[in-house]
């Protein structure tokens, strides 16, 4: 299930450009906080005994972890529960039932990461007396793609890594009072296309978001605008919105997906010509 993009692939797209952005401006620690996912009690680890516990457990939550540990009282398991309690907004569950780790194929002492938003997994071996409890915060900080979200120097990595080569920005103010509901219209939409495209924020109000807006020729006056592009070879498109609707995000990503196809077939029937 977890599935990486090829390099040859990253090194071509929008996003390693906007990553450059937006380090030269802020530094991934600082801007690692936030998230825009309800906050889940974690000062302790859930224990899922059961193949059902687990898989209920991930089914869940938009984001969720386990920690796969024969013993439970191992170092590795204390890091686990002291980034449990560094990230409050992702459930954290721990298991050490045999059935559990061969269900999911998890060696033990291996921390596993699962988001809907992709259906991706992520894993990272506990084993190595080098990661420890910021090592794993940052592991969960950089893959913890959701539904929606925001853009920073971290997550922009996780974002680069996923399978999924279609993105969708909404560059807007987050300080506006339409903010709330053009997040609910946006999130709405991007329900429909889970799997599909990445629905990802970006807020115009920080200062470290001025050289994208530049990049994609936006002014603040423009905004909000969204900005859909695939990432294999750079196709994009921009549209300036005077507000937000789920029927208008959704019909400007139906064309950007169509022109694409057209453009994905003429590039198969030509292969198929020059075949012949």
């Amino acid at each position: 299930m977890a599935r990486r993009r090829q390099a040859d692939t990253v090194g071509t797209s929008i996003f390693p450009c906007l990553f450059v952005i937006l380090l030269t401006r802020c530094s991934p620690v600082g801007c690692a906080g936030g998230s825009n996912s309800a906050s889940h009690s974690t000062e302790k680890p859930i224990l899922l005994n059961s193949i059902a516990d687990a898989e209920a457990f991930v089914s869940g939550a938009e984001v969720a972890v386990i920690g796969f540990f024969q013993d439970p009282q191992s170092p590795e398991a204390e890091q686990f529960r002291l980034a449990a309690g560094q990230v409050p907004e992702v459930p954290f569950g721990l298991s050490s039932s045999a059935a559990v780790l061969s269900h999911y194929g998890a060696p033990a002492n291996t921390v596993a990461l699962f988001r809907t938003v992709d259906d991706d997994r992520r894993d990272l071996d506990m084993n190595s007396r080098e990661v420890d409890a910021k090592k794993l915060t940052r592991f969960v900080r950089i893959n913890e793609l959701r539904l929606v979200t925001e853009y920073d120097p971290v997550t922009a990595i996780g974002v680069m890594q996923s399978s999924v080569q279609f993105n969708l920005l909404l560059i807007t103010d987050k300080m506006s009072p339409k903010h709330p509901e053009r997040m609910r219209k946006f999130r709405a939409a991007a329900e429909l296309y889970k799997g599909k495209i990445l629905f990802i924020l970006l807020d115009s109000n920080l200062k470290s978001n001025e050289r994208v807006l530049s990049y994609f020729q936006l002014k603040k006056s423009q905004l909000p605008a969204l900005a859909v592009f695939h990432t294999p070879d750079d196709q994009h498109d921009v549209l300036t919105v005077g507000e937000i609707s789920t029927e208008r995000v959704q019909d400007f990503c139906n064309r950007f997906l169509q022109r694409m196809q057209k453009k994905e077939d003429k590039s198969e029937e030509k292969s198929l010509n020059e075949e012949l």
